[in-house]
């Protein structure tokens, strides 16, 4: 199973999205923004790559927490922070049969797929 967790309006979601279509793969996607991310799944990702991997660092919603909040991140209070605002994830996040893979970029997906 394939699934693209993700939010729709995301440029590099978009690409990763019309990669996927239109290489003919079958995938779910999950918007964040309507359906959140499960806590049991946040901290499997957690697990596999790390937290420091998963919190986008450089967008938007990192820039509007407090930096008293930025300065003390930690594991338990990122947990916190991608449960409350998923839209802090690094996107996308591409799950494969359990594992998971950040990011967008042709030649990694083509890696992944095309053989």
């Amino acid at each position: 199973m394939i699934k693209l967790y993700g939010i729709p309006n995301c440029d590099t979601m978009k690409m990763a999205r019309a990669w996927l279509t239109g290489h003919g793969i079958d995938h779910e996607f999950h918007d964040y923004k309507k359906a959140g991310i499960d806590e049991a799944i946040l901290r499997g990702w957690i697990g596999q790559v790390g937290w420091e991997t998963l919190l986008n660092r450089r967008g938007m919603m990192w820039r509007k927490l407090p930096q008293d909040l930025r300065d003390a991140m930690g594991e338990q209070k990122a947990v916190e922070v991608m449960l409350k605002t998923p839209g802090i994830i690094k996107r996308p996040v591409l799950e494969i049969n359990g594992t998971i893979h950040i990011g967008f970029k042709p030649g990694q997906y083509e890696a992944l797929f095309v053989r």
